[in-house]
């Protein structure tokens, strides 16, 4: 595995299907996939129940199916095939940066690219349509952001304003500083 990897590749706790309150871990690192349950029952046979454990190499995780298959049940069939893909060493890195470091890779594409790329998962279409990368893209289009920009922005969201032409941004930003200038002037 890449040394660069943190220790702890995919961690994911969750709450057994109803009726139990038992509670669950699962936690992937670099060698190890650790199962971990607590029993929470009001029935006096699970009250002295000491918390499980199990720990599997990679190698053995995927050969016991039994483990698979209680995994699947507590998070689901996607997590388990997420944990099968780490422990054959099959990263996803792009998902393992930050969405600061995505939204400046993502603020340098075309903009069908951008529509293609919210597409791919939530966490795209969320970074895809986030003020914050609209912000970087009317920064990137413009010369300077002045402030009754940014303030225009507030009300409109930067990704309308990035899409309005500049002709209706001039009209925009004219109305409103006619509006809090007369606000201003009856505060006086």
């Amino acid at each position: 595995m890449a040394s660069w990897l943190p220790e702890t590749l995919f961690e994911i706790v969750g709450q057994g299907p109803a009726p139990s309150k038992d509670y669950y871990q699962l936690l992937v690192t670099r060698s190890q996939v650790i199962f971990r349950w607590w029993k929470i029952s009001l029935r006096s046979e699970y009250r002295s129940t000491k918390p499980g454990e199990v720990k599997e190499t990679h190698e053995d995780f995927l050969e016991n199916s039994h483990l698979q298959v209680q995994i699947a049940v507590i998070f689901g069939a996607r997590i388990v095939d997420y944990v099968f893909n780490l422990c054959e060493g099959k990263f996803d890195f792009l998902e393992r940066l930050s969405d600061d470091l995505l939204l400046r890779i993502i603020s340098h594409l075309d903009l069908e690219d951008i529509a293609r790329l919210s597409q791919t998962s939530r966490r795209f279409s969320k970074l895809c349509m986030s003020d914050k990368l609209w912000e970087q893209m009317v920064a990137l289009a413009c010369d300077t952001i002045t402030p009754d920009m940014r303030a225009l922005a507030a009300d409109m969201g930067w990704r309308q304003m990035f899409f309005t032409n500049k002709l209706q941004l001039q009209r925009q930003l004219r109305k409103r500083k006619q509006k809090y200038g007369s606000q201003r002037e009856k505060q006086l």
